[in-house]
This record gives C-alpha cells, sequence and structure tokens, in this order.
C-alpha cells in the first residue's frame, strides 16, 4: 500500500528533474515567438478543419491554410521553441550562469508562471483572433477584387474582359481552381514564378495564352455546362451597321446546329456531338504555342475508329515531334469569360442597344475610326469622348446644339469600349488574343475545317457550312423570319 504513492513520488520527481531545465531556458524570446507560430498554427487549423470534413471544400482558397500556411507556421514554431532553448542554454553555460539547481514547478516558480501565463494569454488570444482572421482571409481571398486587383494587378485586360462577360458573377477560383484541394496548391506552385515575375517587373506583355496547366474545362466548366446535354438548335442574330451616314443595319440569321447528348434515332448530334459525344476523342498537334496552326488531327468515334487528318503540304514525321492535346470545350470556347472584341463588332454591340446612338449621322465609321487609332497609353486615349463630339460640333452644329448630351453618352461608350480592349502598358491591341468560336474575325473552326486536312484514304475534314448552322437570312436590313417570329417590326430598334 505504501510502495505505490512512493513511486509516483519518484516518478514525478524525475519528471521534474529533466522538465525544470526546460521551463527555465524556454523563457526567452525565440521561443516565446515559436510557441506563438505554433498555438496559431494549431488553433486556427482548429477553425479550418470542419471545413475539410465535408468532402468537398466550397472555398478553394482553404488549401493555402490547410495544407501551406498553417502548417509552414506550425512547424516553424516548433523549430523556434528548440533553437531559442538551445541559445540561452549556450549564453548560460559560456557566461557561467547556468545554475545548477532549479526550483520545483509551483506556481510560486516564477519562471514557470511567466510560461504557463503566456502560453495561456497566446491560444486563448488565438482562439478569437485567430477564428476571426481565419474566417475573413479565406473569405477575401475568394472575391474577384483578390484575384482582379489586390494581387494580380498585372492582369488587368483579363480583369476589365472579364467584368464585361457572362460569368461576371462567377467567383475567379470556381473556373480557374475548382473545387478540392489538389488543384488548388498545383496551380498556385505553377504561380510561383510569376510571383518572382510580377515582384521583379519581368513578366510577359502581354500575358501569353493559353494557360498550359489551367484545369481540365470536365472538372470546372462542366460543373455547370456539358456538352452531352442536348442543345438542340438556336437561333442567332447577327447585327450590322454599315459605316454611311445612315448606319444602315443589315442582320444575318443562323441557326445553330448545337446539338449535344446521344439520343436514340437522332442521326446528326449537332457541335456538341459530333465534337465531344459519348465515346468521341479527338486529338490534334499543334504547331505553335497560341495552338491557332494545327497541322495533325485524329478523330476516334464512338466505336473506337480512328482517323488521322494531315493538313494540305504538313510533314507527318514534324508533326509527329508537335506538342499534342486531347480537345475539350476550351479549344473552341478559349475565352469563354476573358473575351476581347474586334472594333467594329464592339461598335456594333453599343449601337445595336443604343449605348452609341445609331442615329446620329456616321456613328458607326467615326467610333471604329477613334478606337483603332494608335494610343501609347491609356492617358493618351483619354481623348477620345473630346474628338467624338468635336466632330458633331464641327460638322454637325445644329444637331449638336440639340442632342449634346445624347452625343456626350455615346462618346464615353466609345472610350469605354476602348477601355476594355485595348491596354498599351500592357501590349494589348486589338486581335491580340483570337476568340475561335466562329470563323469571322479568326481562323477559329477553320483551323481544321479548311477543307485541306485529309486523311489517308482521301476524306477531308468537312467545310460544309450547314454542318454546323444553316444560314436563314444573309445581311438583311428586315428578314423575314425575324418578323414573323415577332422579333423585328419597323418600329423596333435594332437587335444584336
Amino acid at each position: 500500500m505504501i510502495e505505490i504513492p512512493a513511486r509516483i513520488g519518484e516518478k514525478a520527481r524525475a519528471g521534474q528533474r529533466w522538465l525544470s531545465p526546460l521551463v527555465h531556458l524556454s523563457n526567452n524570446l525565440l521561443s516565446f515567438i515559436g510557441v506563438l507560430l505554433t498555438t496559431t498554427g494549431g488553433v486556427s487549423w482548429l477553425f479550418v478543419l470542419p471545413l475539410q470534413w465535408k468532402g468537398t471544400e466550397v472555398n478553394p482558397y482553404i488549401g493555402i491554410l490547410s495544407f501551406l500556411t498553417l502548417p509552414a507556421m506550425f512547424f516553424l514554431g516548433l523549430i523556434l521553441v528548440p533553437l531559442g532553448i538551445y541559445f540561452r542554454l549556450r549564453s548560460e553555460r559560456r557566461r557561467g550562469v547556468y545554475p545548477e539547481t532549479f526550483p520545483p514547478l509551483r506556481w510560486s516558480n516564477s519562471g514557470f508562471r511567466r510560461l504557463v501565463t503566456f502560453i495561456g494569454v497566446a491560444t486563448g488570444a488565438n482562439v478569437v483572433i485567430g477564428g476571426h482572421f481565419t474566417y475573413s482571409a479565406v473569405n477575401y481571398m475568394d472575391t474577384v477584387s483578390f484575384c482582379g486587383q489586390t494581387c494580380h494587378t498585372v492582369m488587368r485586360p483579363e480583369f476589365a474582359a472579364y467584368q464585361n462577360s457572362p460569368h461576371s458573377r462567377v467567383e475567379c477560383v470556381k473556373c480557374h481552381i475548382g473545387p478540392g484541394a489538389s488543384w488548388f496548391v498545383r496551380s498556385k506552385l505553377s504561380g510561383v514564378g510569376q510571383v518572382f515575375a510580377v515582384t521583379f517587373n519581368t513578366y510577359d506583355r502581354p500575358i501569353p495564352t493559353p494557360i498550359r496547366d489551367l484545369r481540365p474545362a470536365r472538372e470546372t466548366c462542366e460543373t455547370c455546362h456539358w456538352p452531352q446535354k442536348y442543345g438542340g438548335d438556336r437561333l442567332r442574330i447577327l447585327t450590322r451597321f454599315a459605316d454611311d451616314e445612315a448606319n444602315s443595319a443589315t442582320r444575318t440569321v443562323l441557326l445553330m446546329h448545337v446539338g449535344g447528348g446521344n439520343l436514340p434515332g437522332v442521326k446528326d448530334s449537332g457541335i456538341h456531338g459530333v465534337h465531344l459525344g459519348p465515346g468521341v476523342v479527338i486529338e490534334y498537334a499543334h504547331s505553335d504555342s497560341s495552338r491557332q496552326t494545327i497541322p495533325w488531327v485524329r478523330y476516334s468515334d464512338a466505336t473506337g475508329r480512328a482517323t488521322v487528318y494531315l493538313a494540305s503540304g504538313a510533314d507527318s514525321q514534324a508533326a509527329d515531334r508537335m506538342p499534342r492535346r486531347v480537345m475539350d470545350c476550351m479549344d473552341c470556347h478559349n475565352r469563354p469569360t476573358h473575351a476581347f472584341e474586334t472594333p467594329e463588332g464592339a461598335v456594333d454591340g453599343a449601337l445595336g442597344v443604343r449605348e452609341i446612338s445609331p442615329t446620329l449621322p456616321f456613328a458607326k465609321k467615326q467610333s471604329v475610326e477613334l478606337v483603332k487609332k494608335a494610343y501609347a497609353s491609356r492617358q493618351e486615349a483619354v481623348a477620345i469622348p473630346a474628338a467624338f463630339e468635336t466632330y458633331y460640333k464641327d460638322n454637325y452644329p445644329d444637331l449638336y446644339r440639340q442632342r449634346q448630351a445624347e452625343v456626350a453618352r455615346s462618346a464615353r461608350t466609345v472610350f469605354a469600349i476602348f477601355d476594355r480592349n485595348v491596354f498599351p502598358e500592357m501590349k494589348v491591341n486589338w486581335g491580340t488574343y483570337p476568340n475561335n468560336i466562329g470563323h469571322t474575325d479568326f481562323p477559329g473552326c477553320f483551323r481544321c475545317h479548311d477543307d485541306q486536312h485529309s486523311s489517308a484514304d482521301g476524306k477531308k475534314i468537312t467545310q460544309d457550312c450547314n454542318s454546323c448552322h444553316n444560314l436563314v437570312a444573309v445581311e438583311e436590313a428586315a428578314p423575314k423570319i425575324l418578323t414573323d417570329l415577332g422579333i423585328l417590326s419597323p418600329e423596333s430598334p435594332p437587335q444584336h
């Protein structure tokens, strides 16, 4: 009955013999900093941990806290604690002040009391401050302003295009990173070089595209859109304005065979079905980094039969050495959000919705001339509205006096068109970034569908217009189909 407490007391005294020196030596600034970092990392990690249990991360930036920042902070603190102990031990021994005996680990021991108090205060403060900071930091890093303005100011052209896009309400991280921590870590590690480039002002001008290490579209875009969803046929109306005094409007109407899916009994599955239908795999080789020149294509259908097409004059051996890629959504929809316009197309769009008044004489001609003019900087281009107004003030003084507000509003729109598409400081001009949808402004579809890619048996990749769309009306002032559908009437404004 007496041996048990004696052994416990003996073990307690043995524990104090090695723990008391540690408590004494731990009372130094470096070890205190280590304790602070370790408790901060540990407490913050406890706040983040429940989000990891959800399986799918709501915020991809949680990955940087869970797998990079917090572990780094925690282990750095663990390293600093013994370093502080070592440096104090060496210092006291060198000065001959290292004590031979140590006071017991009781509350009356000032060194022990100081260490316990510091750990308790640091932990309590981290519970309050760390929890709020972690929540606020994660939410802030998920914002568009963080991606487009705070850390990525060099991406001003892309940010401006994003604000004018159909996805302007979708956070950047949803598409560029997607759910889960693995791709978050991969994307940020790949961006380390970009951070140094921005810091030392060595980044490319313009920023090169496409992004080589972009996450596959099937893991990001296809969480909302997917080519297997049957889209059927869709009507598209293209409104163009002439350079004449009346800004004469004409309309081209296309019936787009979007297709998709794998419906029984449907022979033609449209654009999506042919390119990305079930079992269809398209590979291609490109000779340039922008993927605009494609000399080699291999099409594998749903049965697994593969056909290789080689461009006219292309060397098959040279094509074998070129980079290859499996086609996905991004090969056609390469600017789904960061789309830059052409000068004519942008002005036509503004005229169509009357942001530039189509009743102003030569509005189309003057707008295009002003936005296409070479400007050395954005500051120089600020003169665009004044130049637009001066034209009407000099050539149509009566009209200008009567409709000055309308002219001024149109002038501001002309500058806005320039300001969201041209960035002289980044060497981004009209046409810098091609858009592969369609084939009127850039090669787009014709990169492959040029009637020049042939297989060994003479079969060609078709260039038949009706394969993708039917031309219902071509450059007509008032297409009958639009009148029949009630889309257009004599008194209605032009549609774009």
